[in-house]
């Protein structure tokens, strides 16, 4: 079958929802608009940069995040709140935000009084953010509570093994969304899910936001193993060390468990770490290749979150005395530019005993 939607035997949805408003335009963000312009009769992707904002408009194209995807014809571009506002197709049902972990406290303070007018209507509000604030150590939902402690309960945390390009092509897709009230969870299925785009909701708020987080280290560590010629073997080892100190960084934040064996937690590390189109990895080859990890991420546009988290995920694990030997290794490569094959190396000498030692 050429057509990758098909396969799925898709029912025409009866749209019955009014606007949908997503902010941040990266390649997740033009991608989620997308699903959401199966459900509802207009999207509107508010866009901080005129290139991007050129490009959909003139070209229904994200050509500087996601190049080669057409977006759909009820999706519109917007650079402004004022063109927010003319686009509103009835009401606003809900938001989704895009945007980085670093951009969000800058965001939600600089747009402080439009964000509230929206939260007070009970707007309910997705993010997609996937990192941890390197000075705070906090994750998503700390940055936004914070701003917004009256309303927790409009947001949940969108989570899971899910590329963007594959998204557009509507490939079979599941995530992991977690909030704190089950009606608003309940309310954001219908509005989300498509017969290729699936969501399993859950309350695990900061398990699900530690997963997203923590896979990155692991996507580039994956690139950095790839990339240095190392086989399956070695990926294999240091994928089982990655959810082991996954699991320890989880009991810091009182994370359950089991949600790091799902989407949010497997999921997203077995597709980080394989697929090729992860930014992390992508970043995790180009420092293999000699590349200086400052360098690197101030030649690129789009986010590497992982880089940061690395840092974040080290002064973690020094405060509360975590054993974190890949985080630590990794931290001792973007930050120290210490020799990523020494450290990988380094990170392969396991003591000789019978105890659980990685």
């Amino acid at each position: 079958m050429s057509d990758k939607g098909s396969h799925l035997s898709l029912k025409e949805i009866k749209v019955k929802n009014q606007t949908a408003l997503v902010f941040g335009a990266g390649a997740f963000g033009t991608a989620i608009a997308s699903v959401l312009s199966n459900n509802f009769k207009r999207v509107i992707l508010k866009v901080r940069s005129q290139d991007v904002y050129d490009a959909l408009k003139g070209e229904r194209e994200n050509k500087i995040y996601l190049p080669g995807q057409k977006i759909p014809d009820n999706l519109y571009p917007a650079l402004t709140w004022d063109e927010v506002s003319e686009l509103v197709e009835g009401k606003v049902e809900l938001l989704v935000s895009g945007l980085p972990t670093k951009a969000i406290g800058e965001f939600c303070k600089d747009n402080y009084d439009v964000l509230l007018s929206y939260l007070a209507q009970g707007i309910p509000c997705v993010s997609l953010a996937k990192g941890m604030d390197s000075d705070t150590l906090e994750l998503p939902n700390d940055i936004y509570y914070h701003h917004f402690a009256d309303f927790r309960d409009n947001f949940t945390y969108l989570s899971g093994p899910s590329f963007a390009k594959e998204i557009m092509d509507k490939n079979p897709t599941a995530v992991s969304l977690a909030g704190r009230d089950r009606q608003v969870l309940e309310k954001i299925l219908t509005y989300m899910e498509t017969p290729y785009f699936k969501i399993l909701p859950c309350f695990d708020v900061r398990g699900v936001l530690l997963g997203g987080a923590l896979k990155n280290l692991l996507a580039i560590a994956g690139g950095i193993v790839e990339g240095l010629g190392f086989g399956h073997n070695t990926t294999a080892a240091m994928i089982t060390m990655g959810i082991t100190e996954m699991l320890r960084f989880g009991v810091v934040y009182n994370a359950r468990p089991e949600t790091f064996y799902g989407l949010s937690g497997m999921g997203d590390i077995i597709l980080s770490v394989t697929g090729n189109l992860s930014r992390n990895k992508q970043f995790g080859f180009e420092i293999a290749s000699g590349g200086n990890p400052k360098e690197i991420i101030n030649s690129h546009r789009f986010t590497v979150e992982g880089h940061k988290t690395t840092k974040a995920a080290y002064f973690l694990a020094e405060k509360y005395q975590i054993k974190a030997r890949l985080s630590r290794g990794l931290y001792n490569v973007l930050y120290e530019f210490k020799d990523p094959m020494e450290e990988v190396e380094k990170l392969m000498k396991l003591p000789s005993r019978f105890q659980n030692i990685i």
